[in-house]
């Protein structure tokens, strides 16, 4: 069984080799979304990636890296015009991170703001501990019809979700989020037209080793088996559902 795949969250740049990881996903047919964690990365992201088919290259700066390298926003908005994806970014309201959360709010309102006014822009948005200021800003300074947010790894409650499908967000879904019972259930309650499959590679883990992208099969695998399909009608449902998001974003 052949399966097209989707990773529309992944960690390339943070891989041993990020050239050849590159290159073997784009050579696999996996529809990948390789995120940056500081806007300084995503040149490089971007080259590597401007090249392939398959893998594009996302312009972040990441809430846990906020504190320390919140002056590149200027670079970030450089480069804002280049790319139509941008992350990861967002809030981590984590008790590592909580000292820098208001400035984190901060850099986030830019960054919506900005890509509202450039409209069609795609977001992957951490949300860690953080779901409901994190919908409230989106819902403030991110209307609709200027592009669209896609919740990565999103471990809100289901009201949380049920309020996100409603401001029009998507979610990114990996293995790690079904390997528990809230998981499967606010998973379970995700709207089906809205699903797409991450891995956070390589910082999640498979069989004791880092992900790749071709273990989000496992996560196909995983969400036919929890909403009881076939997971090559899954898989498809995923792709569909990818191409709505790339088409809505430019409504």
């Amino acid at each position: 069984m052949t399966l097209s795949l989707v990773d529309f969250h992944c960690h390339l740049d943070l891989f041993p080799d990020m050239e050849s990881a590159i290159r073997e996903t784009d050579a696999a047919g996996i529809y990948t979304l390789a995120v940056t964690t500081t806007p300084k990365a995503w040149p490089r992201n971007n080259e590597l990636a401007r090249g392939t088919r398959h893998v594009r290259a996302a312009l972040g700066l990441h809430p846990q890296l906020v504190g320390e390298r919140f002056n590149e926003i200027s670079l970030w908005d450089e480069y804002l015009p280049n790319t139509r994806y941008i992350g990861e970014v967002g809030l981590d309201a984590g008790p590592q991170f909580y000292k820098s959360f208001d400035l984190q709010q901060r850099i986030f309102v830019h960054i919506l703001q900005a890509c509202a006014r450039a409209g069609g822009k795609i977001l992957s948005v951490h949300s860690i501990r953080s779901a409901k200021t994190v919908l409230d800003l989106v819902e403030q300074h991110f209307p609709l019809g200027r592009g669209r947010v896609v919740l990565h790894w999103f471990s809100g409650t289901k009201s949380d979700a049920r309020r996100a499908a409603d401001l029009g967000c998507y979610f990114s879904v990996n293995d790690a989020m079904l390997q528990s019972d809230r998981g499967r259930a606010l998973v379970l309650g995700l709207p089906g037209d809205r699903i797409l499959t991450e891995t956070d590679a390589p910082f999640t883990r498979i069989n004791g080793r880092p992900t790749v992208p071709g273990d989000v099969a496992a996560t196909v695998t995983a969400l036919s088996t929890l909403r009881k399909i076939d997971a090559v009608a899954m898989a498809e449902t995923i792709r569909v559902n990818l191409r709505a998001l790339l088409v809505s974003a430019e409504c």
